[in-house]
């Protein structure tokens, strides 16, 4: 009996790490297609690969749950030998992985609880959700379901409707503000908006708003012309003062004037 049990044993365990094997094979062909691959590689096949290691994964569960499959969880595993020398046949048995097998190694491979750090923290997430009551939990319970419904129907949405939707939001939405199109329009036909500025330059003096004249061009002197008595009087700095016959005038500033006036740009 107790070598019909062994034999069971020693094939149950040789089917898992056979199996395993697979499943480590697989894994490493497609962790070389994500590291070399990568620009060739499509959503479906990514997705072929991740339904290989599922199946792979469901049938280990399916060989271990099985009835005639021995329980490993009343197996007890002793080391007989600990040594801090290298072994080469552990680290063939390993890929190099575990060249030794000493104290420090063992209770790390040979360990069948969580490490004291993961168990302090389900104890206090145990704590925390001791804590949570059963409204407030149900209700978070509910919000969580929500935000999974709507998550769902948008995954399940038509891929077409999703992009037409896209289009139909791009086409409604206004390249342009209507009110700063306005706004330039009156100012460019109508220079609304624009502000009343004068043209560089200085002002002559006695005549303001006027700028200055034609550069080059010759000046005039301002004169007046006495009514009673029919004098006129130079009133540019320096000008003399003749007086002449009534009704007539100086011979300087006549010759001054018609002189000025031929010089003119617009009389040439």
């Amino acid at each position: 009996m107790q070598q019909r049990e062994e034999k069971l044993l020693e094939g149950s365990v040789e089917s898992l790490i056979s199996r395993v094997a697979h499943l480590k094979n697989a894994l490493h062909s497609f962790i070389y297609k994500l590291e070399n691959e990568y620009e060739r590689l499509t959503w479906p096949s990514v997705l072929d690969n991740f339904a290989l290691l599922s199946g792979q994964l469901n049938t280990i569960n399916k060989v271990l749950r099985n009835e005639k499959t021995p329980s490993f969880r009343q197996q007890v595993i002793i080391p007989l030998l600990l040594s801090p020398d290298r072994d080469e046949d552990l680290a063939k048995l390993t890929e190099q992985r575990v060249p030794v097998f000493s104290h420090e190694i063992v209770p790390d491979h040979l360990r069948t609880k969580p490490d004291p750090e993961v168990e302090e923290q389900e104890k206090q997430l145990s704590a925390e959700a001791a804590r949570i009551g059963p409204e407030v939990a149900q209700k978070q319970i509910q919000t969580l379901n929500k935000l999974c419904s709507n998550l769902l129907e948008k995954l399940n949405n038509p891929r077409d409707d999703r992009d037409a939707d896209s289009a139909a939001l791009r086409l409604n939405k206004p390249s342009f503000n209507p009110a700063d199109t306005n706004a330039l329009v009156a100012a460019v036909g109508f220079g609304k908006g624009l502000s009343k500025c004068r043209p560089p330059g200085p002002v002559a003096p006695g005549h303001p708003g006027q700028g200055p004249m034609m550069s080059g061009g010759p000046t005039l002197q301002q004169v007046t012309i006495s009514g009673g008595s029919g004098q006129l009087q130079g009133m540019g700095p320096g000008a003399p003062q003749q007086q002449g016959q009534p009704g007539k005038m100086p011979t300087n500033i006549k010759t001054n004037i018609k002189a000025a006036s031929s010089m003119h740009p617009y009389n040439r």
